[in-house]
């Protein structure tokens, strides 16, 4: 009788602890999760995320080098280490990124390279503030870790 007792109170704490671990996970905002990756089931490329701003006169620089035109800060847009730009291959191409905080995914367009030869680390993908925002992310916090890939 006290093993059935001791294995009862063992599951309930396993119970719990799911559910604690599950409500964790959760957006206060009723936000979707990735479960996957929130359960590191999936795959995708560890990358850090910067934010950039991509409207004229805006930090970001200057036009796109996909197009060669200023963005939205509100279009979900991204600029990819050279390495992963690619030359250029990725432009205008959908990348799926995933916040390892948050859970959260978004799928944002490459439009321009963040040029790893002056100044950009090889692991990063800077985003606009959109994408930050469909995350569950704040722009404050400068850097976050994500994970990408090729739609």
């Amino acid at each position: 009788m006290a093993k059935a007792k001791t294995a009862i109170v063992i599951v309930i704490l396993a119970l719990l602890q799911v559910s604690w671990a599950t409500a964790r996970m959760l957006d206060d905002r009723g936000g979707s999760v990735d479960w996957a990756t929130a359960c590191g089931l999936s795959g995708g490329t560890f990358a850090v995320m910067t934010v950039n701003r991509f409207q004229k006169g805006e930090d970001g620089g200057g036009a796109v080098a996909c197009d060669g035109r200023f963005h939205s800060d509100d279009d979900l847009i991204v600029a990819l280490s050279s390495g992963w730009y690619a030359g250029g291959k990725r432009c205008h191409k959908t990348i799926r990124i995933t916040s390892k905080d948050t859970g959260r995914t978004v799928e944002a367009q490459v439009v321009d390279e963040c040029d790893s030869r002056h100044g950009c680390k090889n692991n990063i993908v800077d985003s606009s503030p959109a994408v930050w925002k469909k995350l569950g992310l704040h722009t404050d916090v400068g850097e976050v870790h994500v994970t990408w890939s090729d739609a």
